[in-house]
């Protein structure tokens, strides 16, 4: 088993676990909505997809946008899956991505998508 994410208790007042396939699905999360230099011991790591929520759309942008993401989580997931794609959408002021990926433990495909609002 694995830490859940984000991190919380559960109904017995231990800190949550998950399985290892939600683990998975938790650390691309982690990787796309992260920044660069939020994390003091990993300042390299995330997608700084977060910066594009507001960018003026355009094929150009939307090209760059995935192969940003596509490359994040190739370097800090390529150990567990292998990307298939990766769609990411504005709108208004959400982020919606769509990550297909090979679990590679299992060699299962997969495809999760992710929303995140800006406040």
């Amino acid at each position: 088993m694995q830490i859940d994410y984000p991190f919380h208790f559960d109904c017995r007042g231990r800190t949550a676990e998950t399985t290892e396939d939600d683990h998975i699905r938790d650390m691309i999360e982690q990787v796309l909505f992260t920044s660069p230099g939020e994390r003091v011991n990993r300042p390299t790591f995330g997608s700084g997809l977060m910066q594009l929520v507001f960018a003026p759309n355009s094929d150009e942008l939307a090209a760059a946008t995935q192969l940003l993401v596509q490359g994040a989580l190739q370097q800090w997931l390529g150990h567990l899956i292998q990307v298939q794609a990766v769609d990411v959408r504005s709108e208004d002021a959400s982020l919606l991505v769509t990550v297909k990926y090979v679990v590679t433990r299992t060699q299962e495909q997969r495809e999760e998508r992710y929303e995140r609002r800006e406040a």
